[in-house]
């Protein structure tokens, strides 16, 4: 049995200004169901997750501004930083933990700057929406083993860089081997993995 986590429910005040900050960072409106008595389910979808987000009235008992554990994950933390600040968000600085595992709650422990050696998993900074709900970004740039157990790309043009760069590497080992490879197919796999990290 898979259990994934799909959707993650934010309680704000005002549905209209929650989905206008969110829409602003890039995430997809993928629903905007009004229902009676004021019942509203807005979901959104930040680029690249499979999970996705749900704000709305009539959804959740919480307070609003109440969520302070929400991560999203990047590969660029200081280019995050610059995406988010330009779409209107106001990100912290940088920062890693003095640890260098995860990151304290609050400011403890806070070490202004990326992780010194740049070490996957261990670079953050912060933002919160209109309500005070705190989203933490993580930079991982490599999966530990056993983490990543599938491939999945975010747009077209990922696959399309993706294929050039395994038909370039095949094309170097076939003329390693000095004939045409029958066997394409698995090669062109088993590349595909271990450039997403499956460790193929």
């Amino acid at each position: 049995m898979e259990y994934a986590i799909e959707v993650i429910v934010l309680p704000v005040s005002d549905v209209d200004r929650a989905k206008a900050f969110y829409t602003a960072l890039g995430f997809r409106e993928d629903v905007d169901y009004r229902g009676p008595d004021g019942f509203r389910v807005v979901h959104v979808t930040p680029p690249g997750s499979a999970a996705s987000i749900v704000i709305g009235s009539g959804i959740t008992e919480q307070t609003p501004g109440s969520s302070q554990a929400v991560h999203l994950v990047v590969d660029d933390i200081r280019a995050a930083r610059a995406d988010l600040e330009a779409r209107g968000a106001r990100p912290s600085a940088v920062f890693h933990d003095a640890g260098g595992v995860f990151h304290h709650a609050g400011v403890v422990d806070r070490v202004p700057g990326p992780h010194p050696d740049r070490q996957s998993y261990g670079s953050f900074l912060s933002f919160t929406d209109p309500d005070g709900n705190l989203f933490v970004v993580q930079e991982v740039t490599t999966r530990r083993p056993g983490r990543v157990d599938r491939v999945v790309y975010r747009s077209v043009d990922e696959v399309e860089k993706a294929l050039i760069d395994a038909a370039r590497a095949h094309g170097e080992y076939e003329k390693e081997i000095g004939r045409a490879d029958e066997n394409w197919p698995a090669w062109y796999a088993a590349h595909l993995a271990r450039a997403a990290g499956l460790g193929a």
